[in-house]
């Protein structure tokens, strides 16, 4: 197949997909284009998506891309048709896809850190992502779909616990530790406590909601806390911090001497206040992270084939899409919503 083939397809054929178009807060289950498909890229078609907090900052109108724009971060599929110069994949392949895009040209890329890359960006927020029934990605960013694991599960796992991966890793997460999880529920705490509790550590939790306590403490957390208790009673070697402005205080104040503390969100806003002094005399750590490499990639999906948890919290059909999100963005789910394209 050549590059001008490729693309006369991608140009001449339809799909469907759930798209915002016209207004950044409405999406519609619509007709589009098929995306083009260049020489170094695949085209999937979509059996699993998972919904994620990208969906709810569109669907908010946080994030503005171009439109019509179509959402999604998570998927596995089957490889539908490959682009000239691919040899990593075959047509008929089934692949999970990992969401972390970028150039793979400038130094970082070449580096090894991707994550630090100009153009890097997550599938679904301006790229056209997930929910549609197929998708068009770069070769490096699929990887064959281990088949002792379900379809649900392979949409559910990659950007989350691609996230707490790398959060944990630059944590320097060893046996033993312990692991401060805050705010518990959604997709990147759940995988940060399963990913610590197979590393060997000791997670304690934090919610407001007795039911996610209680769930946290069935998939294995070693003690859950009342977010709003007015001291946590914890020193962390490691916290995972993802909630921002209204967990920050008591968040920092849980890290134990040379404690670090990865963030990678900031749901309940932005701007926090450090006690530099504690900071330092401390020997404390504050880490930014977001996303991963794609050795980190290929690590998270060597855990996933060899039995991996994952935390689902339910399972819909793809028409089902808005309701999914309403609950993603009333902070309803405990773990991932999965949507299967062929319910």
């Amino acid at each position: 197949m050549t590059d001008v083939s490729a693309h006369e397809v991608g140009q001449h054929r339809q799909m469907q997909a759930w798209a915002f178009d016209g207004s950044p807060v409405t999406c519609s289950w619509t007709t589009l284009s098929r995306p083009a498909l260049g020489p170094r890229e695949v085209r999937v078609r979509v059996v699993t998506s998972a919904l994620n907090h990208v969906d709810v900052w569109l669907s908010a109108g946080v994030l503005t891309p171009r439109l019509p724009h179509v959402p999604g971060c998570d998927a596995a599929g089957v490889v539908d048709e490959i682009g000239s110069e691919v040899t990593t994949v075959s047509v008929g392949d089934e692949v999970v896809v990992n969401p972390a895009i970028s150039c793979g040209r400038c130094p970082p890329c070449l580096a090894g850190r991707p994550p630090l890359c100009r153009a890097f960006h997550t599938l679904g927020d301006t790229r056209w992502g997930t929910h549609a029934e197929e998708l068009v990605v770069p070769d490096v960013n699929v990887t064959a779909r281990p088949q002792t694991r379900s379809w649900d599960e392979s949409a559910a796992f990659g950007l989350t616990t691609l996230t707490a991966w790398r959060m944990l890793r630059l944590a320097g997460l060893c046996a033993g530790d312990t692991v401060l999880v805050v705010g518990i529920g959604g997709g990147v705490s759940c995988s940060a406590l399963l990913l610590a509790k197979w590393s060997g550590a000791r997670v304690v939790v934090t919610s407001r909601s007795a039911a996610k306590r209680e769930r946290a403490l069935q998939l294995g957390a070693d003690e859950a806390i009342d977010s709003a208790a007015p001291r946590w009673g914890v020193r962390a070697d490691i916290v995972i911090e993802s909630v921002g402005a209204a967990t920050w205080e008591k968040s920092i104040r849980s890290l134990a001497p040379a404690g670090r503390i990865a963030v990678c969100g900031a749901t309940s806003g932005p701007t926090v206040e450090v006690n530099l002094v504690r900071l330092f005399m401390h020997h404390q750590t504050i880490i930014g992270s977001t996303m991963g490499t794609h050795e980190e990639w290929a690590e998270v999906c060597r855990l996933f084939a060899s039995g991996l948890p994952v935390a689902i919290d339910e399972v819909l059909p793809l028409s089902d899409y808005p309701s999914g999100l309403a609950r993603l963005a009333a902070g309803e789910q405990f773990g991932k919503l999965v949507l299967r394209h062929d319910a």
